[in-house]
């Protein structure tokens, strides 16, 4: 199953000077993100600042977009919660709504076992039909979602993949070996989609993608088709902007290199702060050496 292609954007939710979700400017950007080779966004992410939007307007922006981008790339919700009731409203919500799947991530602060993840996911899974792609991201949850507990997993229908960012290459080779074939790898971190990608990941739920888009695309396409020289070129030439936009917490680079770009879409909502003087200029020179502004 690969109807997600290798390139998922996970898209910053633009916010107005008053700190309102601006949904014409999130408009610009996903058909900014269509443009440049997104096959899938995801909404309200850990780059769209889920922890600090309300239900109704991660709603509202599922719609919004939906409405706005048609059947031209696919849609994922990020619905996760660390409360298992929760989740399964919001993501049922989101497949009335008409989007494609679900991104679901490990829940965070209460620190469940494995087993307690695996019925977890397995009861989210199960409320609804649309896909689920899991989302293992240790360094903000608490937990590692160990590969066994993936594998087990792996075994629902409607759960297709997992977005991995463990920053870990062994525990992806791991997830491969335990896992069927069409259980797709996703890598979490930019910086280390090709070194994922050499142990079986399919693509990358890109964060960078907002501005370099087109280059991961190309770069993942050569490496698939075996012309690996030309794809790690690529990499070496993108590396700036992968470690730049992780200079502050995400997403505060990337809005203002979106800024930069000439996207209103304003500045995080606390507790995130926009990025100093210092990192403002620090991204906008990579942005710079790579033509990305002038």
């Amino acid at each position: 199953m690969t109807e997600f292609g290798r390139l998922m954007t996970a898209m910053i939710t633009p916010f107005n000077e008053k700190g309102d979700v601006d949904y014409k400017e999130a408009i610009k950007v996903a058909e900014f993100l269509v443009k440049t080779g997104t096959d899938t966004i995801v909404l309200a992410g850990t780059t769209g600042e889920s922890p600090t939007l309300t239900h109704e307007e991660e709603f509202t922006l599922f719609k919004t977009i939906r409405d706005a981008v048609g059947s031209r790339v696919k849609l994922m919700a990020g619905t996760g919660s660390n409360c298992t009731r929760t989740a399964i409203a919001s993501t049922k919500e989101a497949e009335k709504l008409g989007l494609d799947a679900s991104l679901q991530v490990v829940p965070y602060y209460n620190r469940p076992s494995q087993e307690g993840l695996y019925q977890h996911f397995k009861s989210i899974a199960e409320s609804v039909k649309f896909p689920i792609l899991l989302y293992n991201i240790p360094g903000r949850t608490g937990r590692n979602m160990e590969p066994e507990t993936i594998a087990r997993l792996a075994e629902i229908p409607n759960i297709i993949g997992i977005k991995e960012a463990a920053g870990s290459v062994e525990q992806v080779t791991k997830i491969r070996q335990l896992t069927p074939p069409d259980f797709l790898i996703y890598s979490g971190d930019d910086g280390l989609t090709l070194a994922f990608m050499k142990e079986g990941a399919y693509g990358v739920v890109s964060v960078a993608s907002h501005c370099v888009g087109r280059q991961i695309k190309d770069m993942m396409t050569l490496f698939a088709a075996g012309n690996q020289k030309e794809a790690y070129q690529i990499e070496d030439n993108l590396n700036p902007i992968f470690k730049v936009l992780f200079i502050n917490s995400n997403p505060a680079p990337l809005k203002y290199a979106l800024h930069a770009m000439g996207f209103k879409v304003g500045i995080p909502r606390l507790p995130l702060v926009e990025v100093t003087p210092n990192e403002k200029d620090q991204i906008a020179a990579v942005l710079q050496a790579l033509e990305i502004v002038a």
